[in-house]
């Protein structure tokens, strides 16, 4: 029997949807920051997407202190588990060092090179293939911090058209989605569940992974046959820009720390160290290094931060709605409900229904990754890739309604993949 609504729920679901459609409308403020630069930088501040579900998390945090007291509100926030903002935000800091992009653009390179095609057309194709399929291995998120920097270098900063850039932009959240599932650990949406559902590595290569890696390739093919015109025409050749000489030791070390955060990815105690290790490795051996991405990744961990504090109070309309999807409709129902709010905390309040089939069970995840690119907030690692790359667009911002109407062509692909294959 269902319960009836109390105020909380009504005003964390009210703030929650505010914030989505807040989203959407990030573009509308950096377009005023321009027009009225006398309040510029309240209208940035608007359109960061980043920061939106942190600004509406403090508000719903203001109304809990108010409504609730100090007590209350502070177990709520004690209960909730902010390891995945933490997680991403290592995550995305050491994959964007030089020595992994240098071993990342080492391997693209190569594999581009058996493509007998103008190499700025076949590295195009690998790096929004063969890198959403390494975030398997790497993780989602350090997939998506690695593929949007080589897009970001190589084509998005030589003045590519909106249509290239937003059609890549879409592809690239899709194929991460879906990239990540040949392994249990490194999607966001698989890692809830996998340890309950008892899903191996040979069970996800079985029932996801080679669907995934098929819808992979024909999305990034089927982009790259549209604009390949364009980007044979780009006179950059992805070989031309070469990162400094880095010791093979070095690059070793650094995919030890990726390996070592990803090993211990459910505990943030012994990652955050090993993330402190490595900020004093790359200290001591600065002449191999880049900067490091510290403010780009901390904000899409506020952002992420956010979605937990959100999405903790959405439980009471969204576990019992997926209760009532039968095995058929949970798939379309989770592609849809994963643009509204995060795949990894669809799956997870699913995970909490008993009972559940296993049909139900594949339906359910293989819809959140499905659905995990047709919005920013979709995906864990989209914010990532959306801060990444956002600079580039016109006035420095992302039309959320451009990237759903790009994201979607992408997205029926992984639909015909996962259920109709």
């Amino acid at each position: 029997m269902s319960m009836s609504p109390t105020l909380i729920n009504i005003v964390s679901t009210t703030i929650f949807a505010l914030a989505v459609i807040h989203t959407f409308s990030t573009k509308f403020f950096e377009h005023l920051a321009h027009k009225q630069p006398n309040h510029a930088g309240v209208w940035h501040l608007l359109g960061e997407v980043e920061a939106v579900f942190g600004f509406w998390a403090m508000v719903l945090v203001a109304f809990f202190f108010m409504h609730t007291g100090n007590q209350a509100t502070i177990q709520y926030l004690e209960s909730l588990n902010f390891t995945e903002p933490l997680f991403v935000f290592v995550i995305m800091v050491i994959a964007a060092s030089k020595p992994v992009l240098e071993f990342c653009l080492l391997l693209v390179n190569r594999v581009a090179a058996l493509i007998p095609i103008k190499k700025s057309v076949s590295f195009f194709w690998v790096t929004l293939s063969l890198v959403p399929l390494l975030g398997s291995f790497i993780t989602e998120p350090a997939a998506m911090t690695v593929a949007a920097l080589l897009l970001r270098d190589y084509y998005f900063s030589k003045k590519i058209s909106p249509k290239l850039m937003y059609g890549a932009l879409g592809v690239l959240f899709v194929n991460v989605s879906i990239g990540g599932t040949l392994t249990p650990y490194a999607a966001p949406p698989i890692l809830m569940v996998a340890a309950k559902w008892n899903w191996d590595i040979v069970f996800m290569l079985q029932e996801f992974g080679w669907r995934s890696a098929l819808a992979v390739c024909v999305n990034s093919a089927i982009l790259t046959v549209l604009f390949k015109k364009e980007l044979a025409g780009l006179t950059a050749n992805p070989n031309e820009k070469r990162l400094d000489a880095i010791p093979f030791s070095v690059i070793l070390i650094h995919l030890l720390f990726l390996l070592g955060v990803v090993v211990f990815v459910h505990h943030s105690v012994i990652f955050m160290g090993l993330f402190l290790f490595f900020i004093g490795y790359t200290t001591a051996y600065a002449r191999y290094q880049n900067k490091l991405i510290f403010r780009e990744s901390l904000m899409v961990a506020f952002f992420l931060a956010g979605l937990v504090v959100l999405g903790g109070q959405q439980k009471w309309w969204l576990q019992p709605l997926l209760a009532n999807l039968d095995a058929d409709t949970v798939y379309y129902g989770a592609t849809a409900l994963t643009a509204i709010t995060d795949n990894a905390a669809l799956t997870y309040l699913g995970s909490l229904v008993d009972g559940l089939s296993d049909e139900f069970k594949y339906a359910l995840v293989a819809g959140a990754v499905t659905g995990g690119g047709l919005t920013v907030i979709a995906n864990a690692p989209n914010p990532a890739g959306y801060s990444i790359l956002r600079p580039s667009f016109e006035d420095g911002a992302i039309s959320a309604l451009y990237l759903f109407i790009a994201a979607l062509p992408p997205t029926l692909v992984a639909i015909i993949a996962f259920r109709f294959i």
